[in-house]
């Protein structure tokens, strides 16, 4: 690291140079040509995946995206105006066919025409001139609207101009903690700049690896998140080596050398966290994954690459274009510091009252019920929710959540298993069985009584499958498949959080020598994530400040929510876990005890933690002014989780645990102490990853 900065810092102008003209090159061609997006979760080995391939093999009509017209005219929909001219603008557009005659309510004044595409996915541009030519025929008593996952996608896209409110929190932050537009300025430029490089490159891999549409945005907030704290630490520790006396060459050295080792340290926990999601066996949620690491790898390469060279332009004028009263040099925080020894004064109150708050949080995680977004939970104000609002009237709950019910030719008589299900309680109407264009299978429709959110479509679907329909028939559509998503994720999440945890601890142990305090941190982390659940579950599926924070409904938690949350907080809270940790190690390798390393260690690393963490939270909490839901969920998780690590963990549970738990605290047995890598003692500014934040004082381990 220290051979690195020393080169980047002596050839900044040549490294300053390639960044440019490589990010102009990747960020070129991967904009340029990016992969497009794939939003099939279904497939697999699962009843839906199976009857999508039979769907696929035998019913052209089933194949790419589809829509559906809904209309509602006070006079009866068989003779609405503007009926006719619609369905021929929709005819005369590339790819669309309409599908079938207009299905009318029982009171007539409720209808719908399926429309279906040559395409996997109907484009935007296509999608808003259709939502266009709706608004412009209704009138007169009639309303038409277009309902389905293209039209939501146009009205609602990812992402949109909260990145931008994101940046803007994360200068405020940096302001406030450097008091200067310049120091300010170089972690936002290398964090954008990995950020643009990692966003392109997944726009390429998605040829090899498709991702869903989510993928873009969530790596860009991670990216943000973590490229601006890797910077902020690296800059915070360059700012204290000057004011140590250091020159500018030898203060990036030290910056790189120190915190440049936490970034690294940090970026592949992150990075490893992430992979986690592997285990998942889902080809999206991989393929997200690989994105989400690209992302965070690039920012992590810019960090130790290019920051050194800009530091090397900036030299003594890092502080230069203050802005009075703000930022300090030093990082120790004598407030930190009684605020640990109030801790330990009382130490058992303090972690009782804080495991209370963050059980009491994460309680109603228990009822968490995971489903995908559709229509009924899209924004009251677009033409989807409107479409839905106007069929759920007209023709039940149900109608958009149909089940697909397909078998093979000779594997089961169809009509009788019609039948069947027509029997069931909680089925509406069933259509009649109709034999593919090729003779070799058969399908019909079934609509439950309820929507693709109540909780009661699923234990319906689980009944038919299990007591209604026989083997070699199998239920599939949009609706089976978030189903039965839904439910691998809940069948694997035990063994993502055990690869998860268990990879964090072996690195913890290798870190801080400590089983004690490995443990302790997977624990406090798995708490942090429980109460982000329970949060998440109380907002978004109970409904409780719900529309206060833009959630129009309520509605269960999108499945890949909290599978991506997990993995992340586990990778953003591990790194505060060891640079705090580590600077306590310090401490008492130094002679102090621990209730005094816990003290020092705090006070030296809580105001840089704190602004790191205050940049995650600011920057995870704009997304609730997004638009789509699921972006939303996932903003409002990490934002708490990060909120509730940075505060109620560090600030009560770890303090007051170690001071009960005393010597406890460096328990290593002997077998293991010669398992694990040793570190030579050396002074903080060369060794302690919390030494690029929590200043000069030497290790005498």
């Amino acid at each position: 690291m220290r051979q690195l900065a020393s080169f980047c810092h002596r050839r900044r102008r040549l490294v300053v140079v390639l960044w440019i003209v490589g990010a102009a090159l990747v960020m070129t061609i991967g904009f340029r040509y990016a992969a497009p997006a794939d939003n099939d979760f279904t497939g697999g080995s699962s009843d839906s995946g199976q009857a999508q391939r039979i769907l696929d093999r035998h019913f052209p009509d089933q194949r790419g995206d589809s829509l559906v017209l809904a209309v509602r005219a006070d006079a009866g929909v068989r003779d609405a105006p503007g009926l006719d001219a619609l369905l021929a603008r929709v005819a005369a557009t590339p790819g669309l066919h309409v599908s079938g005659r207009l299905q009318a309510s029982p009171d007539g004044r409720t209808g719908f025409v399926g429309i279906n595409s040559d395409q996997s996915r109907i484009s935007t541009a296509t999608a808003q001139g259709l939502i266009d030519a709706a608004h412009a025929a209704s009138g007169n008593g009639v309303t038409f609207a277009f309902d389905g996952g293209s039209v939501l996608a146009a009205e609602v896209p990812y992402g949109g101009p909260t990145e931008g409110f994101g940046v803007l929190a994360a200068m405020v932050v940096l302001l406030v903690s450097f008091g200067s537009l310049l120091a300010m300025g170089l972690p936002l430029i290398t964090g954008l700049i990995g950020i643009g490089t990692g966003l392109a490159l997944i726009d390429l891999l998605g040829h090899l690896l498709p991702a869903p549409s989510f993928t873009p945005i969530v790596s860009a907030l991670i990216g943000l998140g973590v490229g601006v704290d890797y910077a902020l630490f690296i800059v915070t520790r360059y700012r204290e080596a000057l004011h140590d006396g250091e020159d500018p060459h030898a203060a990036t050295v030290t910056a790189l050398a120190t915190a440049g080792r936490s970034v690294l340290f940090a970026g592949s926990t992150v990075v490893i966290a992430m992979l986690g999601l592997l285990v998942m066996r889902q080809q999206l949620l991989n393929a997200t994954a690989v994105a989400a690491s690209v992302t965070v790898l690039m920012t992590m390469i810019t960090a130790i690459t290019l920051l050194p060279a800009l530091l090397g332009f900036a030299g003594r004028n890092i502080d230069r274009l203050r802005v009075p009263y703000l930022g300090r040099t030093a990082t120790r925080s004598p407030l930190a510091e009684r605020w640990a020894g109030v801790m330990q004064r009382r130490p058992v109150v303090a972690l009782v009252a804080g495991a209370a708050v963050m059980l009491t949080l994460a309680a109603p995680a228990l009822s968490m019920r995971l489903s995908f977004e559709d229509s009924s939970t899209a924004p009251h104000s677009t033409m989807a929710y409107r479409a839905h609002e106007m069929l759920a009237d007209g023709f039940g709950a149900g109608y958009d959540a149909p089940l697909v019910f397909v078998s093979s030719s000779g594997t089961a008589n169809l009509a009788q298993v019609a039948d069947a299900v027509r029997a069931t309680p909680g089925v509406a109407t069933v259509t009649p069985p109709r034999t593919s264009p090729d003779g070799a299978a058969q399908l019909f429709v079934a609509y439950p009584a309820t929507g693709t959110q109540d909780a009661a479509t699923p234990a319906l679907v689980h009944h038919l499958r299990d007591s209604v329909v026989p083997a070699g028939v199998y239920i599939g559509g949009p609706n089976a498949g978030t189903i039965d998503f839904a439910d691998a994720v809940a069948s694997r999440l035990p063994w993502l959080v055990a690869v998860v945890v268990g990879l964090s601890l072996i690195v913890l142990l290798a870190l801080v020598r400590s089983v004690v305090i490995a443990v302790k941190a997977a624990v406090m982390t798995l708490l942090s994530t429980l109460a982000a659940y329970g949060v998440l579950t109380a907002v978004v599926q109970w409904g409780w400040l719900g529309h206060l924070l833009g959630f129009p409904a309520a509605m269960p938690i999108t499945t890949w929510v909290p599978l991506f949350i997990f993995p992340i907080l586990f990778g953003l809270s591990t790194d505060y876990e060891v640079f705090l940790i580590s600077r306590i190690r310090e401490e008492y390798d130094a002679g102090a005890d621990t209730r005094e390393a816990v003290a020092r260690g705090l006070s030296h690393t809580a105001r840089v933690i704190t602004a790191a963490a205050a940049i995650m939270v600011l920057v995870f909490a704009t997304v609730l002014l997004a638009g789509d839901i699921a972006v939303k969920q996932f903003g409002l998780g990490l934002a708490t989780a990060v909120l509730l690590d940075a505060t109620v963990v560090r600030l009560v549970l770890v303090p007051s645990l170690m001071e009960i738990l005393g010597p406890a605290n460096w328990w290593l047995p002997g077998w293991l102490a010669r398992l694990l890598p040793t570190t030579e003692p050396h002074p903080a500014s060369a060794t302690s990853p919390s030494a690029a934040l929590a200043g000069d004082r030497p290790s005498a381990g």
